[in-house]
């Protein structure tokens, strides 16, 4: 077991650390609007939502409100189709998730309720300890230790840690530490906090110590070098090819992705480089998912694919309606762009 540092203040002194902590954020807290409520649905809504996206993104496209009107609740979200499912999260991609939530919430409706303690939080579908902990303290305001990305770069920094803060040995010290410095009579404002120091502080790179209100309990001289992670996967560049058709009547022709990344979505038929050789290339973008650099090609089809011919999980669809589908960001925007110029 890796253990603290000699004089580790924070470890020394939690009741200092946490007020100061806790007084920062009564200050200076943004108003997020899923801090407004303790729903332990909407709790859980925004901490799947906050999963691998920025609080910017959620945030600033209202992602978090409207589902919440389009599924107010566990029992409504239980019983969502894929299709509005899908249509509610487009633009926060991993789709799973949601997939998963609404799991989550069906588990939820046939216990009827939600646990109120992390043994029965856990034992939900799709939720971890993260969340459950979150949980905990945001919604129920029970002692519970929150170990997200942001938490971890503080504690990195604050115990001067310089093991791998993503390997299971350095999980397990942050959750330990967390643990320990978690306040028992505010865990909702005292996480909340923590979260958000990492977020505006105590940030990626070089911090913004002048400006910490628990700078007096930071252990490292150097925090720009934490927290230390493990080798980065390397990212691969590839090309995807696309092609943009329309029948007689004007309709576009899609396609309805399986596999587990996407499964349900539509965007824009696929074809093989050899296959659009020589086709006149409509439009280019460039797009990341995951470890991957797409370089995306839209091709207009040609007479080597007679208009009455579809492929599996192909269909055509009326310019007008396809703004109701769900659709991968990358291929809304090229379609949006490409129907705009009327082609």
């Amino acid at each position: 077991m890796l253990k603290p540092k000699c004089g580790s203040g924070a470890l020394e002194d939690p009741e200092g650390f946490r007020d100061g902590l806790c007084g920062w954020f009564e200050r200076e807290a943004r108003d997020y609007p899923w801090r407004r409520s303790r729903d332990p649905y909407a709790v859980l809504v925004s901490e799947v939502m906050l999963q691998q996206t920025q609080v910017a993104t959620v945030m600033g496209r209202g992602y978090f409100t409207r589902f919440l009107e389009a599924f107010p609740d566990a029992a409504a979200l239980a019983v969502a189709g894929d299709a509005e499912l899908l249509k509610a999260w487009e633009g926060l991609g991993y789709y799973r998730r949601v997939r998963m939530l609404r799991e989550t919430a069906r588990a939820v409706v046939a216990r009827g309720g939600f646990p109120d303690e992390l043994e029965g939080l856990t034992a939900l579908p799709g939720v971890g300890r993260y969340t459950a902990g979150a949980v905990m303290a945001f919604a129920f305001e029970r002692p519970a230790a929150v170990v997200d990305g942001n938490v971890a770069r503080v504690l990195a920094r604050m115990m001067d840690f310089a093991e791998a803060v993503d390997g299971t040995a350095g999980q397990r010290q942050l959750w330990e530490w967390a643990e320990a410095l978690a306040d028992p009579g505010r865990p909702r404002v005292y996480n909340s906090a923590l979260m958000e120091l990492g977020q505006r502080v105590c940030r990626p790179g070089v911090p913004d110590c002048l400006n910490c209100p628990v700078a007096g309990f930071c252990q490292t001289r150097d925090p720009s070098r934490l927290p230390v992670k493990k080798g980065k996967v390397a990212v691969t560049a590839v090309e995807e090819h696309a092609v943009w058709r329309r029948d007689a009547k004007g309709r576009v022709l899609l396609h309805q992705e399986g596999g587990r990344r996407r499964e349900g979505l539509w965007k824009l038929p696929t074809r093989a480089a050899a296959e659009v050789a020589g086709l006149a290339v409509v439009h280019e973008s460039r797009y990341a998912i995951t470890r991957y650099r797409v370089w995306l090609r839209v091709h207009a089809a040609g007479a080597r694919e007679p208009a009455g011919r579809r492929r599996e999980g192909e269909a055509w669809h009326e310019p007008e309606a396809v703004g109701e589908l769900a659709m991968p960001s990358p291929f809304r925007r090229v379609i949006e762009w490409i129907l705009e110029n009327r082609m």
